[in-house]
Formats: structure tokens, C-alpha cells, sequence
């Protein structure tokens, strides 16, 4: 199922980015051209189930202490979703872009995006991977 809204969602920002550039060359100097590509969604992580809000960007990738501080607190929550730590790296980069572009209901956005590996995480363990990431990837602001 996660791949076909992967896909769907791919297709969507293809389609988008489509519209916009036909509506550049076309309208040249309308400022709503302009808007419309500033509003286009950034590309995102095959990680990332779409929960990503318009126009917030990705934490830089952590290294060191930073890391490890991050690993620790998804592997709080499940010590599973760490056996493939560059995939939980990187489902917590897209899910603090989540968190700091105002997207709906985090808590079941971070228990899709951290279910994987035959790990299914509820809405209550989302909300403690949106605590763990706000102390260490990306508090809030």
C-alpha cells in the first residue's frame, strides 16, 4: 500500500511541476508563475509518505553525537526501526519537516512514516518519535 501512495504521490509532484513550468514560459512575467514555484513541494525521501508540509525543508543529515542522540530516541520507541540506521535517519529528517511546516496530525504522520520493516507503530508511539526528534533533531522553534 505504501507503495502506491508513493507513487501516487510522485506522480502528483510530476504533474505539478508539469503545470509550472508550461505556466513559466507561458506567463513569463505574472508573479503568480512566480508564486507557484516558490509553493511547489520539495522533493522528498522514498521515506517519506507525503506527510511533508508545502514549502518546509530537511534538517541537514546529523553526524556524531547528534546521530547517535537521534538513533536513541527512535530506538526508545522501537529498537527495530534502527536496524537500518540510514533509513531511520532518514525517516526522521522527513518527519521534522513535518513538524516545522505545520503538517496535520504529526503523531499518525510519524507512526507511518517509522512502520516499516514489519514494525507497526501506533499514533501514541508517534508522538513519542515527535518528542524524541523535538529533543534532538529538530526543536521547536
Amino acid at each position: 500500500m505504501r507503495i502506491h501512495t508513493t507513487t501516487a504521490a510522485i506522480v502528483a509532484v510530476l504533474a505539478f511541476a508539469a503545470v509550472g513550468c508550461s505556466s513559466d514560459s507561458d506567463n513569463a512575467g505574472d508573479s503568480k508563475a512566480d508564486t507557484t514555484k516558490s509553493s511547489a513541494p520539495e522533493a522528498s525521501s522514498p521515506a517519506d509518505d507525503g506527510g511533508t508540509a508545502k514549502g518546509s525543508s530537511l534538517p541537514a543529515e546529523p553526524t556524531g553525537a547528534e546521530r547517535d542522540a537521534v538513533l536513541a530516541a527512535v530506538r526508545d520507541v522501537n529498537g527495530n526501526l534502527t536496524h537500518d540506521e540510514d533509513k531511520a535517519i532518514d525517516a526522521a529528517r522527513n518527519q521534522c519537516a513535518a513538524l516545522d511546516g505545520g503538517a496535520a496530525n504529526t503523531d499518525h504522520t510519524a507512526a507511518q512514516r517509522f512502520s516499516y520493516d514489519g514494525v507497526t507503530l501506533t499514533d501514541d508511539d508517534g508522538s513519542h518519535i515527535n518528542i524524541g526528534l523535538r529533543k534532538t533533531l529538530c526543536p521547536a522553534s
